[in-house]
């Protein structure tokens, strides 16, 4: 078997992209509608994965909100609980919503369906959220709207621009940090969930997109897929509209590196941002990029997904030493999820892990011990390949696409389940920065090749499949 840590998602309907947002390089799309509609009937539809945990907001549609005394409206994340807002110029609030359910999975796809109808008589029916399929009914603060409310703000009207992964509250704020897939607003109905996905008819349990191109989106509706990858709001563009509406938005901070094939149909592998052993480091790109961040201090992260079978490739770009304090000290592999000696000052490394160590010779770590051969070190910008075979016990590590390590034997509990590893365990590189490409990288590829399923985007030759949903679901 293969163990997900969150949500596995499989589909009859591919999602082919998503769209990846950092909050570090202040990413969003807007637009400013040029005609008004209705101001009281609207869905909002999204699947997201996210990043890091915003502090306060961190917004997946919001309009309004320059300055103080200005009206909002906006769907988003209040710490890890989903909000929904219509805030008066007076500042009070006549739709306030903040959901019991918390969203703190980074491995796991939500889809998020907020629909609201003011016209309704039944206070209840005016605002619908629904999560995964199911209509929530379990609110810490729930506001409902008065009969006929015309919106404060929002995608329906001229006056406010839409902002897709911010607010603009003080010229930006509550930026979003993580990935948004097949986002949908329809202007002038209310809908259910169903119109956006429906449960599989084999796994019961598991809610899956379908195709929502038949929909009718209304005047300032739209649709994004993230097909395009250019950055003009027009129809080859990050926030191109696809709803026939021609809606297209503005492209902010965002690169054509930031379009990604990790959906809500094949989820792909990141680090994680909450199973942080010892001194967790730092997080951006959708939880590919991580830095240690704090001299003196022995930072370690695992990977999203852990497995048990099959043979599995991803690769760790050294991007470099950012800080001024000590040698660059990395190393790259796998760890048994959950041990409890784990990347010690004393050890460099824990039960269950055998890593490749960057620097002093590049030896291999094997559960604490290090090999008395030495590798080689890796310098910036090289492309480090980890080549993982569950199957025969043993990994084997490259360098710039040349082996450097070959087969070597993983330890018992490691040869049961592993999962990817970055560490910096002499605590001595504050700022050394890696990224991690599992088949959909932040970061430019001089080439781009393919697994043997045709999945992920490597620079080197894959020799192993790339941990994702649809290939776990063949080899796991």
């Amino acid at each position: 078997m293969t163990t997900i840590f969150g949500g596995n998602r499989s589909s009859g309907y591919d999602v082919d992209n998503s769209l990846r947002f950092n909050d570090g390089s202040s990413d969003y799309l807007n637009r400013t509608p040029g005609s008004a509609s209705n101001r009281r009937t609207i869905t909002f539809s999204c699947w997201f994965k996210k990043g890091l945990n915003a502090a306060t907001w961190s917004w997946l549609m919001h309009s309004g909100a320059s300055n103080d005394g200005t009206p909002s409206f906006g769907v988003g994340l209040k710490s890890d609980s989903l909000s929904v807002i219509d805030l008066g110029a007076d500042g009070a609030y006549d739709i306030n919503f903040i959901t019991s359910r918390k969203f703190k999975d980074p491995a796991a796809w939500y889809h998020v369906v907020v629909a609201i109808d003011t016209t309704q008589s039944t206070e209840s029916n005016r605002v619908k959220i629904y999560v995964n399929g199911t209509q929530e009914t379990s609110f810490s603060t729930s506001t409902y709207p008065g009969e006929n409310h015309d919106f404060n703000t929002g995608p329906t009207m001229t006056n406010y621009a839409i902002e897709i992964g911010r607010d603009n509250y003080g010229g930006g704020e509550g930026y979003y940090d993580g990935y948004m897939a097949e986002m949908v607003l329809i202007d002038g109905s209310q809908l259910a969930a169903d119109s956006f996905g429906e449960f599989d008819s084999d796994s019961p349990t598991i809610w899956k997109p379908i195709n929502v191109s038949g929909l009718t989106f209304g005047t300032n509706g739209f649709y994004f897929e993230f097909k395009g990858s250019g950055t003009s709001a027009n129809s080859s563009g990050l926030g191109a509209d696809t709803s026939g509406n021609d809606h297209h938005f503005a492209v902010n901070n965002l690169t054509a590196v930031d379009q990604s094939t990790d959906t809500c149909t094949n989820n792909f592998c990141t680090m994680n941002p909450i199973l942080g052993a010892l001194y967790t480091p730092t997080f951006s790109e959708g939880n590919l990029q991580v830095a240690q961040s704090t001299n003196s201090q022995h930072a370690v992260t695992h990977g999203t997904f852990a497995v048990t079978k099959g043979v599995w490739y991803w690769e760790v770009k050294y991007i470099g030493n950012t800080g001024t304090s000590g040698p660059s000290d990395r190393a790259v592999g796998i760890q048994t999820p959950n041990v409890t000696n784990v990347f010690t000052q004393a050890t460099y490394n824990g039960t269950g892990s055998v890593t490749y160590y960057g620097y002093d010779g590049g030896e291999v770590w094997d559960e604490g011990t290090a090999t008395t051969a030495d590798y080689g070190t890796y310098s910036q910008n090289s492309i480090l390949g980890i080549s993982l075979d569950m199957d025969n016990g043993v990994i084997s590590f490259y360098i710039n696409g040349t082996e450097v390590v070959d087969n070597y034997a993983l330890g018992t509990s490691a040869s049961v389940i592993a999962t990817p590893a970055i560490a910096w365990p002499n605590g001595t590189a504050s700022g050394t920065e890696m990224g991690v490409n599992f088949g959909s990288p932040f970061y430019a590829l001089s080439s781009a090749v393919a697994d043997a399923n045709g999945y992920g985007a490597f620079e080197y030759t894959p020799v192993g499949y790339a941990l994702c949903t649809k290939n776990l679901a063949e080899f796991g």
